[in-house]
């Protein structure tokens, strides 16, 4: 058994109360931001201005959505305390990161960019910016596992701690950091090697889907829908989703040639 004593507040000054969550969950969207950047520099097709827009429109529609998914999941407790529905204290990475994504297609609509191109550039960067967020919700206490007996089962010992009082958890917080880190080196190896635009990012969808279906059953939550939590009922929705999207888009491997002839054209255009 481990046993967490990390108080989730930082420090505290004045009304100010800076927690390892919502620094966990900041250096995660830079991560994503920074990663895409650097895609950017190696050569994709997005301009940083681009990236930039994306950005101010993605992550605030990212928050709002992640929030609004987390009240939805927990209306019994929000529908008796109103009040608390404004707030940061609960997010969900699916709401955060379908609400982003939704945000930024918009925006695509309008400024005309290849949408599927940029999914696929900061999708692994998503990946890698989730195992950040994870560490945070390790340090806060929340998203915890049910009680097990295994010996690297976590007991959390601040009384300020969300885990306070669950007794000894699975720490699926770090499963789920160790599976998205295995993630990001997958969708890493995979870059460039799919076609067409935005399969790389169904990969991304498909993974995470098909992880959080299953580890929702050792983790604590609410029933949202035939016995099952929220996060397994959005992970089939989107696993049926990318599987139809697959086969309409004829998803498969570039051909070597291929990616010869792109690397040449790129060449050729200056990297634009």
């Amino acid at each position: 058994m481990i046993k967490i004593g990390v108080d989730p507040v930082i420090f505290s000054i004045g009304p100010f109360h800076p927690g390892w969550y919502g620094l966990a969950v900041s250096l995660g969207i830079m991560f994503v931001v920074f990663w895409a950047a650097y895609e950017i520099k190696k050569g994709a097709r997005i301009s940083y201005d681009n990236l930039l827009m994306a950005a101010i429109v993605g992550i605030p529609t990212g928050i709002v959505f992640a929030r609004l998914v987390h009240v939805i999941d927990q209306w019994e407790y929000y529908s008796r305390n109103l009040g608390s529905i404004i707030g940061g204290e609960g997010l969900s990475i699916y709401g955060g990161v379908l609400g982003a994504l939704l945000g930024i297609w918009i925006y695509s609509r309008y400024s005309k960019f290849n949408f599927g191109h940029l999914l696929d550039i900061v999708a692994p960067g998503i990946a890698m910016g989730q195992a950040i967020g994870r560490v945070g919700c390790t340090l806060n206490g929340c998203c915890y596992g049910d009680n097990t007996t295994v010996p690297w089962g976590i007991e959390y010992t601040n009384p300020n701690s969300y885990g306070y009082g669950a007794g000894v958890v699975h720490p699926t917080q770090v499963y789920e950091v160790i599976f998205m880190v295995i993630l990001f080196g997958i969708l890493y190896k995979l870059r460039g090697r799919l076609k067409p635009d935005g399969s790389l990012a169904m990969v991304y969808f498909a993974g995470y889907a098909v992880w959080r279906f299953f580890v929702d059953f050792i983790r604590e939550g609410t029933p949202f829908l035939f016995g099952l939590h929220q996060a397994q009922v959005i992970a089939i929705v989107i696993l049926i989703v990318i599987i139809a999207l697959a086969i309409k888009n004829k998803v498969g491997f570039v051909k070597k040639t291929d990616m010869v002839e792109k690397e040449e054209e790129e060449v050729g255009d200056g990297k634009q």
